[in-house]
């Protein structure tokens, strides 16, 4: 009898339509006609630079880690962006996914001076998820965003205010299928582009204003700034007219930060350190150096030494150029049903975000409507562009400069620590986030924490982490011995959380024992890219 080929599973599939669903059916009319140039000009272009992104990693892993870049036109000219007034106060951003109309309404109504919806991380990476997304945006953008609230018995629409909309696509290390048969798109251009294609800009209060995400290189911006001018001048717009912001999410971008503004400088009016993201970049960059072996999650201080570094150069850079600074997410959220959780939620809150003030920034990101003032209050209205301590390289530096070449990887040393118990809790959630993909869910509230790709990307990567280094940083086990992290073992953790949360499930349509085997193949496959 012929030996059956072993099972090769992974956790990310290509999105695509359902089989038997026609893109060309659902998709708005006239919309492929628009979309097949820019797809055909930017699609290869993308598909190159997730080839030098795989190149950038694995020089990494044989020791030639990022640096900055040599000093260039970007880093020394005079030049300047002026920011305009609709976008001067971004104290807190509130985000959430695109695909929950709900959420999306409840945001808008916050209070909050920006709201960002979310084609990409608390999305599921699904076709009709996507679309519903960009209806939920398109609808936010119109201003006729309604949802029923059955508590009040009431619907519930969109108020009107200075919110300031911004949408965040697709990262460019995704692809999107069957919109171009047997053809791989780029998933940042087809979300970028759809919204483009229907949006009116009658309905706009300010200019269509995207959050680029998971940019690795100033080169890649270039190619969204190539992308804006050619989708503005299909619209028949302006050069200029589509706006962004951009997340610095990555390790490498955190290098190259002012070159990356520079290539986007008619278009860009913020960066953001969207932190989780950023600690798995970290982890994904220094794998092969047992001295990244992070500690456990939640005992790693939000004052880490290599966030903290990353704070205090980011203001400077971007308010040397005259762009926000915009700070990350605290991952703990707020309850209202539970008194204790709620008050240290709120308070982790306050200290968190009145750090990140203090490094210079301009606002941050929150995604619970009752977190918006607490945020609002620890930053000056409308922004810090002018409270500067400058830059080493700059003339006129005072005492205090910051350092414009700073080492940007100080290694995690006597922070946290490494506990058997943290792996069990990184096991336990990377099963209950995929079991919510699997229902639909791109993002879930777990153990007070709001868990989306990013944390669940952080997860993976500590397990795997520990499993590549077992007699290099010791994982401690309850008697307080080092726990080598062997394929077998980390198997036998996977069985017993799994036996833990079926016997905890209280409904059919929990997926947990499909959720465990995805998760595990994806820590033991290294799939680590952030899809």
């Amino acid at each position: 009898m012929e030996a059956l080929e072993p099972r090769v599973l992974t956790g990310f599939q290509l999105n695509s339509p359902a089989a038997g669903t026609s893109a060309a059916h659902v998709l708005p009319r006239g919309f492929l006609e628009f979309l097949e140039p820019l797809h055909r000009r930017f699609t290869p272009l993308q598909q190159q630079l997730i080839r030098k992104r795989r190149q950038a990693l694995k020089a990494s892993h044989g020791g030639h880690r990022p640096e900055h870049l040599p000093p260039s036109e970007a880093t020394r000219g005079d030049w300047r962006i002026e920011l305009p007034a609709w976008c001067a106060d971004q104290r807190n951003q509130m985000t959430g996914p695109a695909d929950d109309l709900e959420l999306c309404v409840k945001m808008l109504n916050s209070g909050a001076p920006g709201v960002m919806l979310d084609l990409e991380d608390s999305c599921v990476n699904e076709f009709t998820h996507q679309l519903q997304g960009v209806g939920n945006v398109l609808a936010c953008l119109r201003g006729d965003a309604a949802y029923f609230d059955k508590k009040r018995n009431q619907q519930v629409a969109i108020r009107s205010g200075k919110t300031v909309i911004l949408i965040r696509p697709r990262g460019l290390h995704i692809s999107q299928g069957g919109v171009f048969e047997g053809e791989p798109l780029a998933a940042s251009l087809y979300d970028t582009a759809q919204v483009v294609f229907q949006a009116d800009p009658a309905w706009l209060s300010h200019p269509l204003t995207f959050y680029i995400p998971k940019s690795e290189s100033a080169e890649e911006a270039l190619w969204w700034r190539d992308v804006f001018r050619a989708l503005a001048s299909a619209r028949g717009w302006e050069p200029g007219s589509i706006k962004c912001m951009a997340l610095v999410e990555s390790h490498p971008l955190a290098y190259q930060m002012e070159e990356f503004i520079y290539n986007l400088r008619d278009h860009i009016v913020a960066l953001n350190l969207g932190r989780w993201d950023y600690m798995a970049s970290l982890i994904h960059f220094n794998f092969e150096d047992p001295a990244w072996v992070l500690p456990d999650r939640n005992t790693i201080p939000h004052d880490v030494a290599f966030f903290q570094r990353l704070r205090e150069l980011m203001p400077e850079i971007c308010h040397r150029r005259g762009i926000l600074a915009v700070g990350g997410m605290t991952a703990l959220y707020p309850s209202r049903e539970d008194a204790e959780l709620n008050a240290r939620a709120l308070a982790v809150l306050e200290k968190d975000k009145k750090n990140e003030a203090a490094m210079g920034m301009d606002g941050a990101w929150t995604g619970h409507p009752d977190q918006n003032q607490i945020a609002l209050a620890q930053f000056p209205e409308p922004n810090q562009l002018h409270a500067r301590r400058g830059l080493s390289d700059e003339a006129g530096r005072g005492p205090g400069a910051v350092d414009r070449y700073l080492d940007l990887r100080p290694a995690p040393a006597g922070v946290g620590r490494r506990a058997v118990a943290g792996t069990r809790a990184a096991v336990r959630t990377v099963i209950r986030y995929r079991n919510g993909v699997l229902n639909g869910r791109g993002a879930s509230l777990l153990d007070g924490y709001m868990e989306d790709l990013a944390t669940d990307r952080i997860y993976r990567l500590m397990i795997a982490q520990r499993m590549r280094h077992p007699g290099e940083a010791a994982v401690l086990d309850e008697a307080g011995e080092p726990a080598a992290h062997t394929p077998e073992f980390v198997g036998r953790i996977f069985d017993e959380e799994l036996e833990k949360l079926q016997a905890e499930a209280n409904s059919g349509s929990q997926k947990y024992a499909e959720a465990r085997e995805l998760s595990e193949a994806m820590v033991k496959n290294g799939e680590f890219d952030p899809h």
